[in-house]
């Protein structure tokens, strides 16, 4: 099994002026800790479930490409961005760009966006939840089309690109790791089947809703011909220690337990990552015992 981290926030002792050289510190324990991946969330605000929305939130990609410089072995992304942040082409430009300088660790993070408060404040364009999986669609497509080095004109239902050209193509073959977001049983799930690698889900549903939500993806997969296995499943977990210590063995069990579902990737939230301890806790105790699950 494969431990990711995601960092999901930046309000740490010091303010603003500490944000880039905690990071630094973060992403490089946890890559020499053996996280498999780290991951920043895409909004431009902080999430309510969270914190705040006024408490400082770092744009996704300028993010990753910091990271990209510090760390060598874990895989990047984000956890996801919003279809409608960015053009499909500057999206996979940027995620192109992520996987060349990292030497081939870049995920694409996607989802049909779903933070209405967040776009409408900033001025982003929210349309209909129809024509946002369509624009999701589009992305998709493009992607795909991209990083196989076809230019030829793209037209998709609300895309339209004369010369998708990409050069320097990724160093991931065949393309970078596509993931995408959510769970729903009639769009998201299906758009999984039909053109991700991965898909993450909320492992905090419950047991029964995390199985229900396998067993759609399995149907969707059948539906269209493609191999069940071929996709990594991957769930967000969160770790609020007590006292500011990990519990080793509980999250050991926890891996263990959504193993049995079908789950390859458990990717953490640390509530206190900014004290570093509980990512060495990780690299010494859970990574090496759940590595080979």
């Amino acid at each position: 099994m494969k431990i990711g981290l995601q960092i999901n926030r930046f309000t740490w002792k010091g303010g603003d002026k500490i944000i880039g050289n905690k990071l630094a510190e973060i992403a490089t324990t946890a890559d020499k800790a053996g996280f498999y991946s780290i991951w920043v969330m895409d909004h431009f605000f902080q999430i309510e479930h969270i914190g705040e929305p006024q408490e400082p939130m770092l744009e996704a990609y300028t993010t990753l490409g910091y990271l990209a410089g510090l760390t060598k072995n874990a895989k990047l992304g984000t956890m996801v961005t919003g279809v409608i942040y960015r053009h499909p082409a500057l999206l996979i430009k940027a995620v192109t760009t992520l996987d060349v300088l990292s030497n081939g660790r870049a995920y694409m993070g996607i989802g049909a966006a779903w933070n209405e408060q967040e776009s409408t404040a900033l001025g982003f364009s929210f349309p209909p939840l129809k024509e946002r999986f369509e624009r999701l669609e589009d992305a998709l497509q493009m992607a795909l089309r991209m990083w196989k080095g076809d230019d030829k004109e793209f037209a998709g239902k609300h895309v339209h690109a004369q010369w998708p050209m990409n050069h320097p193509q990724a160093i991931s073959q065949p393309h970078p790791t596509i993931l995408i977001g959510g769970g729903g049983e009639q769009k998201t799930l299906k758009l999984v089947a039909k053109y991700a690698d991965a898909c993450n889900l909320f492992a905090r549903a419950g047991d029964e809703e995390l199985k229900h939500k396998i067993d759609v993806l399995k149907k969707h997969c059948q539906d269209v011909g493609r191999d069940f296995n071929e996709i990594e499943i991957t769930v967000l977990e969160q770790v609020r220690p007590a006292d500011g210590k990990i519990d080793a063995q509980e999250a050991i069990e926890k891996c263990k337990h959504l193993k049995e579902f079908g789950v390859s990737h458990v990717i953490f939230g640390i509530r206190n990552v900014e004290d570093i301890k509980p990512l060495n806790v990780f690299g010494e105790k859970i990574i090496p015992e759940v590595s080979n699950l």
